[in-house]
């Protein structure tokens, strides 16, 4: 029986800070990674509506081009269960394949006012798989997102093999690469603004590391496509890739799809437009993991434990529960997972 899947990796500009207008670009895309046979299609980070790029620039809590950028953002981003990730839904399920979706999340259960970097998994049947949060914004991030829990540490068994991901320097933070590991990945989706060289380092080591397949997402975003009637300052924005002096670049893409052996299957692409697919053999993995499974046989768990608290954090518990829409469309993990050298605590 073949073990052979064809992977995609949406290297698309989005219609930047235009909710609607990316949802019409991801429904294409998505059906036309179905046309072409692939089981798994990938986007890079919060590629909806778009990555907040004058964060590192305005943090300024009373300069009204922020805060005029930010309500802007908190108005296109996403609704978990809402109309737009139906849309999306209904393209996977067309399509017959499963999506990873980098996303501004907008938090619907409590005070609607807090935003999330997140990856939405929807499987090839058009259902909700769950939402991973990432769980540390970086640096000058903590002005726009909030914080994830340990609730979306989760890798989810799919028709293209058991799929997970990790959010920028996710990657280098070590107890999440080994949570992540324990969890089984075949297929890793590692979403970046862009792929600089540091961002690439930490995509083929986590592909050695965890001896799974990678797809590595970077987002191509021109500045001319950027307008200044939401409060950008235009004139301070650089791409932080670094990789060439095209100006006319804010981020540069520079995604790729990467091996078990952390070698390249598919070389980083920049400044292009493409929906990149490779052929992967998920046996592979397995023949990786005979000389390095690092939450396997290649662990010390008598020297070695990791406490991982998986439980939700909710800022209010209700005596009485709310009602729950949103989270009805999700399905959850309940069974206790139980690996050496990891406790999940449920």
């Amino acid at each position: 029986m073949s073990n052979i899947v064809k992977v995609a990796a949406a290297q698309l500009q989005p219609a930047f800070m235009n909710l609607q207008g990316c949802i019409d670009i991801a429904e294409s895309a998505i059906l036309e990674a179905g046309r072409h046979g692939a089981k798994l299609i990938a986007f890079p980070e919060t590629w909806l509506p778009g990555f907040p790029v004058w964060t590192f620039f305005e943090t300024g809590w009373k300069d009204p081009r922020h805060l005029q950028a930010y309500a802007h953002l908190t108005a296109n981003s996403v609704e978990v269960g809402g109309p737009e990730t139906d849309r999306l839904c209904e393209a996977a399920r067309k399509a017959g394949i499963n999506v990873v979706m980098g996303m501004n999340e907008r938090d619907t259960r409590f005070s609607r006012g807090t935003l999330y970097n997140s990856l939405l998994y929807i499987s090839d049947q058009g259902t909700i798989l769950g939402v991973r949060r990432k769980l540390k914004p970086t640096h000058g991030e903590r002005i726009i997102w909030g914080e994830g829990d340990g609730s979306s540490l989760q890798a989810y068994d799919t028709t293209a093999g058991r799929v997970g991901g990790s959010i920028c320097w996710e990657h280098w933070m070590p107890l999440n690469r080994f949570t992540m590991h324990a969890l089984g990945e075949q297929i890793h989706v590692a979403v970046f603004p862009d792929i600089a060289e540091h961002n690439m380092i930490a995509s083929r080591h986590y592909a050695f590391e965890g001896r799974c397949f990678v797809i590595a997402m970077g987002m191509v975003l021109r500045r001319a496509d950027i307008t200044e009637d939401f409060g950008l300052p235009i004139d301070m924005l650089t791409s932080p890739s670094k990789t060439s002096d095209r100006d006319e670049f804010v981020l540069a893409g520079g995604s790729g799809i990467i091996g078990p052996d952390g070698r390249w299957i598919v070389e980083q692409k920049f400044y292009e437009e493409e929906i990149i697919y490779a052929d992967i053999d998920l046996d592979d993995v397995s023949k990786g993991k005979l000389s390095l499974d690092t939450a396997g046989h290649y662990n010390r768990p008598d020297v070695f434990q990791l406490y991982v608290d998986n439980r939700r954090k909710d800022p209010v518990n209700w005596s009485v529960p709310m009602a729950a829409s949103t989270e009805a469309k999700i399905q959850t993990v309940e069974k206790q997972t139980e690996i050496p050298g990891l406790i999940f605590k449920q």
